[in-house]
């Protein structure tokens, strides 16, 4: 297919009558505000899973719902808010008003899985819509079947927790009685629940106040202008970056272990169409949906589909909805990608992380240089959830991650979120204080990251005793234990991924990457995740870089002379 050449209005850096200073000073307030909110947030919520673990997005959307900016937290979260505030719009379109606050979580009416609760205000202007202000967040326990609300193995959206469409949650300054009443008898935790949701309308108080800033400095028609050339000037740049990518039809094949209930490979199928400034996504031919929680929204598909794009664009560029224009999602309906009632999705999140994956691989083949091998494969997600001798509930949420694969210029990164949740581990010193665990280890896994010219990133593992005084029930989502984490250019895969029950102990034992269970007192369970993916042949790594990872117990020297002999070799030849 011959290569189209970008148009002289795309290749245009503003449209006409654009102050670039002013276009400059109005994105970087945005970009502070929506950071602002994030920082709002962080500071009054309650839960470990938001403070610590990060799970949550903030944004900020013009009065038709576009994105013109998202804060620095979970990249997961921001393609679905246009979703989400469309299902809003179209429920309650004129009957909005100001003071209002919406929420939802409904995956069929704009959220993505339970747990995941969107938190909706527009912004009015002498009786105008102006804009959107808005939080995503993962939340402790919305109820059902195992405490968490995130179980894999739950087989329909009703075992997963409350439902909630879109609904005002303040009616003009007024809070809902009858919604929080509904809300606290379907949830565990409704304390630690609130004081999470105040936190939320907290941050979208730091969202509305920044505005209304704004607003004094540029007035309203002026803002409307410069959210317009924000949007448009995403979009260019992302068309003049994609039109440098060499046409084509890549494509890429991954797999999962389990399908939430059942070791069973589920296929990820993706094809990435490149054709002049623009991409299609197709990811027809993958699994149809399954009988576990690990179905995906279409909201979600799309998400994914547009960090993967995103990642191997060099450009500086606003992060908004403007990027997104280009870019055409396909995913055909009742399947993986695209579920349909009654599809549990608590656990959805692994598949996402497989679909970036495989987006990701195909796209190695159309630009080498700007593509890592695979990451860690997504967190081990786990939920230690139960109630102490005198009936007092305690839920404990991580998402416990993560290393980066080797790089085309560097190796992976060790301990790091995975790029697409950008989440960070909750302290140690926190969780034995708040909770009934202890950490018995925390740290890295040598000799687990891909070999290659760039190693990856090494695994990390944890391994905790429950020392409460009842059983509690214990829900694992993991992945990688079969299908490792892909090296490239003749880099190696990475390890995979594991957890064991009572290590060491001749109760050991090997636990299912997805299951729930009940945990006895004492007892031990420790999550291993996998090494991240090598890029690279192995034979061309750097001596010194080996050398350094020996000295730090990065690599043993026996994994080092089977991996690296040839580099040990030469070496050796040298000398």
């Amino acid at each position: 297919m011959p290569k189209k050449e970008p148009s002289k209005k795309n290749l245009a850096l503003f449209s006409k009558n654009i102050d670039p200073i002013k276009f400059e000073l109005i994105r970087n307030s945005l970009f502070f505000l929506v950071n602002e909110m994030a920082l709002s947030l962080v500071r009054s919520s309650y839960s470990g899973i938001l403070r610590d673990n990060m799970d949550f997005s903030t944004g900020i959307a013009d009065r038709s719902g576009e994105m013109v900016a998202q804060g620095l937290s979970l990249p997961l979260q921001f393609g679905p808010m246009p979703d989400a505030i469309a299902a809003v719009s179209k429920r309650w379109g004129k009957n909005m008003n100001k003071g209002d606050v919406f929420i939802l979580n409904d995956p069929f009416e704009g959220g993505t899985h339970l747990p995941d609760v969107f938190f909706i205000k527009p912004i009015f202007i002498n009786k105008k819509l102006f804009c959107f202000v808005c939080v995503c967040g993962h939340q402790i326990d919305v109820g059902g079947r195992v405490a968490g609300s995130n179980a894999s193995d739950s087989r329909e959206i009703f075992a997963e927790g409350i439902r909630i469409p879109p609904l005002k949650l303040i009616d003009a300054g007024k809070q809902n009685e009858t919604l929080i009443s509904i809300i606290e008898k379907n949830v565990r935790l409704p304390v630690n629940l609130f004081g999470d949701f105040r936190a939320h309308i907290a941050a979208l108080k730091t969202g509305e106040n920044g505005i209304y800033e704004l607003i004094k400095k540029y007035t309203t028609k002026e803002l409307i202008k410069y959210f317009k050339e924000l949007l448009d000037n995403a979009e260019r740049i992302t068309r003049n970056a994609i039109s440098k990518i060499p046409d084509g039809v890549y494509k890429f094949t991954d797999y999962m272990d389990c399908d939430g209930v059942e070791l069973n490979k589920v296929p990820i199928k993706v094809e990435v169409q490149i054709n002049g400034d623009s991409v299609i996504v197709d990811t027809s031919g993958s699994s149809k949906q399954v009988q576990g929680a690990i179905n995906s929204t279409y909201s979600m598909t799309k998400a994914v589909s547009y960090f993967a794009i995103r990642s191997i664009i060099e450009d500086d560029m606003p992060n908004n909805g403007g990027f997104f224009r280009p870019i055409k999602v396909i995913a055909e309906e009742g399947s993986i990608m695209k579920s349909t009632i009654p599809a549990a999705s608590g656990a959805r999140g692994v598949t996402l992380l497989r679909l970036g994956d495989a987006v990701l691989g195909a796209l190695s083949k159309a630009v080498p240089k700007r593509v890592s091998a695979a990451n860690e494969g997504g967190p081990t997600l786990y939920s230690f959830g139960g109630y102490d001798s005198t009936k007092n509930p305690f839920i404990f949420v991580e998402i416990f991650g993560g290393s980066w694969g080797g790089r085309p210029n560097k190796d992976g990164i060790d301990g790091i979120g995975h790029p697409l949740c950008n989440q960070r581990n909750i302290p140690v010193e926190f969780i034995e204080m708040e909770y009934p665990l202890r950490i018995n280890g925390y740290g890295y896994v040598p000799d687990s990251g891909g070999a290659g010219q760039y190693r990856g990133g090494l695994a990390l593992f944890r391994e905790f005793k429950y020392i409460g005084d009842t059983p509690c029930q214990l829900q694992i989502r993991s992945d990688r234990s079969y299908t490792p984490p892909y090296g490239l250019h003749n880099g190696e895969n990475g390890s995979l991924s594991k957890n064991i029950l009572n290590p060491g102990t001749n109760k050991e034992k090997v636990l299912p990457p997805m299951v729930t269970f009940i945990l006895n007192p004492d007892e031990v369970v420790r999550f291993i995740i996998p090494g991240a993916g090598g890029w690279g042949k192995p034979e061309n790594r750097k001596l010194e870089n080996l050398l350094y990872d020996i000295k730090n117990g990065y690599l043993t020297e026996r994994y080092a002379r089977k991996k690296y002999k040839d580099v040990l070799l030469d070496s050796n030849t040298k000398h």
